[in-house]
């Protein structure tokens, strides 16, 4: 019985993930001269389990190719369209019905971006013309009985924190506070989120120690307590997440969503750059993308995950600056992966046999590697428990409680951890202390569920 039902549970969690992926999303940035057309794009996004792109702009052709696909999408005015947005009504409703109304709702838009990180570049003419140019945006989206459907926000840069670290300290930065006091209002009155770009590679960046590695990678760590609250971080994405949730928090502003508008992690920069790599960057994403899928959220927002854009759908080979800018691609123009994250519908949905006599696959399950330290099997052990997984059965009276060694407990957890993944190699990697099998660990009334490799 308690087989069946630990099966039943699994089953039903593998279907919510196949079926669910409306928090993920991709950015598509078009700095670039080798972008596949808008039509091989759309198809791609089609075979994978990413249910929103985002674009900085309001190309037609990309938005036309996206209809009737489903897919939401979030377009974005430049800085520059802003002090016309804001001083001419008409010009708003122009480009509501040039860039909205002329798709919808074949092309399902679903929020606007006025402007992107506008706080940062401390152009105090700009900034002041932010709050009118988003208003103009929301009374001409009213005015087409859009409003509620398709939202209006801004992108900002995690510098709108003047503290971060613990995470239930965070507060915005004085010098924007009045401003953010505004936008917040609208948002919060106009129901749309405040959107940010939590990027753990830069935090990486300033601190490349490997214990802050494996922190920014979602893999095996000791964690970090957060002293204001006690709280347990296993990650640097939830807790750069919930410094901004403190700071809305602070300002009064506890119902007002937070979107992750972009993150991710360069498989290639220069020689002096510390942290991009194709296995890194393979690690961060197809971590993350687990952990959405978990629905554990984060220490202060449990249960739910936050929408998030990972940057990017394809490097964009125009851009400036360190080799790291131009290598954040999950594809490749010829539309090949650039590596594997497990967003592809195929790794999602059990495929229908093309032969009447598919080829069977042996049962799988992740345990740690022989010679493997207690230090490092409690580490695996408290992050895959910090990962939403249930680990009730290694509690005391547990079907796995006995016997009562880290060993054993980890184990459990690990494969657990595992299973209720996306399956791929990395998700039983634990920092090179764990490795699959295809013997089945489970022993007396202590059933480890095991899927197929």
């Amino acid at each position: 019985m308690a087989f069946s039902i630990l099966i039943s549970l699994f089953l039903l969690q593998f279907l919510n993930l196949a079926s669910s992926q409306s928090f993920i999303g991709v950015n598509y940035g078009q700095v670039a001269d080798n972008l596949p057309s808008p039509s091989a794009t759309a198809k791609l996004l089609q075979s994978t389990a990413v249910q929103k792109v985002r674009l900085y702009g309001a190309d037609p052709a990309m938005i036309k190719a996206l209809a009737n696909t489903g897919i939401g999408i979030v377009i974005g005015a430049a800085n520059g369209e802003i002090p016309a947005l804001a001083s001419d009504p008409n010009f708003a409703t122009q480009w509501i019905n040039s860039n909205v109304l002329a798709h919808y709702p074949a092309s399902k838009i679903i929020l606007i971006t006025v402007g992107n990180e506008v706080l940062l570049t401390n152009d105090q003419n700009l900034i002041s013309q932010l709050l009118p140019a988003m208003q103009n945006m929301q009374r001409a989206l009213s005015a087409a009985a859009l409003s509620g459907k398709v939202k209006v926000s801004t992108v900002h840069s995690m510098a709108i924190l003047s503290r971060s670290d613990p995470p239930s300290s965070g507060l915005f930065n004085p010098a924007y506070q009045d401003t953010l006091r505004r936008l917040l209002q609208f948002q919060k009155d106009n129901g749309s989120p405040l959107a940010v770009n939590p990027y753990p590679f830069f935090a990486y960046q300033s601190d490349p120690r490997p214990e802050t590695l494996a922190f920014c990678l979602f893999q095996p760590n000791s964690g970090r307590v957060d002293s204001g609250n006690g709280m347990k971080y296993m990650n640097m994405f939830d807790a750069q997440v919930d410094a901004v949730r403190s700071a809305l928090n602070a300002m009064g502003f506890n119902d007002v969503e937070i979107l992750v508008a972009e993150t991710g992690w360069p498989y290639n920069g220069d020689s002096n750059e510390a942290g991009p790599g194709v296995e890194n960057a393979r690690a961060y994403n197809g971590n993350l993308v687990a952990h959405l899928r978990s629905m554990v959220g984060t220490p202060l927002m449990p249960g739910k995950s936050v929408d998030t854009y990972i940057f990017a759908l394809y490097d964009e080979d125009l851009k400036p600056g360190p080799a790291s800018e131009r290598s954040f691609g999950l594809f490749k123009p010829d539309l090949s992966m650039t590596y594997d994250i497990g967003l592809s519908k195929i790794s999602l949905t059990p495929s229908t046999p093309k032969t009447p006599s598919p080829k069977p696959t042996k049962a799988c399950w992740c345990v740690p590697k022989a010679g493997v330290s207690d230090a490092q099997l409690q580490a695996s052990l408290d992050y895959a428990c910090g990962q939403g997984i249930d680990c009730g059965p290694i509690q005391p009276g547990g079907a796995c409680f006995e016997p009562n060694t880290r060993a054993s407990h980890a184990s459990y957890a690990m494969n657990l951890y595992y299973q209720m993944s996306a399956k791929n190699p990395w998700n039983c990697d634990f920092s090179e202390t764990a490795t699959l099998t295809s013997q089945n660990p489970s022993y007396n009334g202590c059933i480890y569920p095991g899927g197929s490799a």
